[in-house]
């Protein structure tokens, strides 16, 4: 189960159309790098991190995204830990874990909340 993310403010990141079909990005938002991924087939959005916790590398938003089950998941591309895009629980059984955020999109614009 996710921890539940008491919104603060949606913060404006970039327009939708800078992504490409499942495809990431990183934002800078107030100092801290965001992945954000989009899944063009269930027109989902997730963000998380974009530093993964084994050798703390701002990489996540370079990641390869997918799904095991129902979990859409992002796997950091130098060492393959994958973390679950809904609770940012690592899904390859060591005890890691990201922040993730909720993001909406509003007039062609993502916003993340925080």
């Amino acid at each position: 189960m996710s921890d539940i993310i008491e919104v603060q403010e949606w913060v404006a990141t970039v327009p939708a159309t800078e992504f490409e079909t499942n495809g990431s990005n990183a934002v800078l938002v107030n100092g801290k790098q965001i992945a954000i991924y989009y899944f063009a087939d269930t027109q989902e959005w997730y963000a998380t991190d974009n530093e993964c916790p084994h050798q703390k590398q701002q990489a996540l938003s370079r990641g390869i995204i997918g799904s095991e089950g129902d979990e859409p998941k992002v796997a950091c591309p130098f060492h393959k830990k994958s973390f679950s895009l809904k609770t940012g629980q690592c899904l390859s059984g060591e005890d890691y874990k990201v922040n993730t955020y909720p993001v909406k999109v509003e007039d062609g614009v993502v916003y993340l909340g925080i």
